[in-house]
């Protein structure tokens, strides 16, 4: 697979490559230059941790019924729009 280099200095990376890493607009990719010359490409995912305190907590808690319920139907949801 090949690329071009713009006058900007921007790559535009394969759908290919962008599929094999699952990268999509505005995910981000650390470059490493090894000592060969070999350019490595890795995306940058985030810990589930740093997730944490970031919903506020719900007026009502949910059962654990109720929260399969929701995570369910978000996935139908979700599958459809494919």
């Amino acid at each position: 697979m090949e690329a071009t280099i713009t006058s900007k200095g921007q790559v535009t990376l394969p759908k290919p490559i962008r599929d094999r890493l699952h990268l999509k607009a505005g995910d981000r990719i650390a470059f490493a230059l090894e000592d060969d010359g070999t350019l490595r490409v890795t995306p940058i995912t985030g810990s589930v941790m740093e997730l944490a305190g970031m919903l506020p907590r719900p007026a009502v808690p949910l059962s654990q019924d109720e929260m399969d319920e929701v995570i369910a139907q978000s996935a139908i949801r979700r599958t459809l729009r494919r």
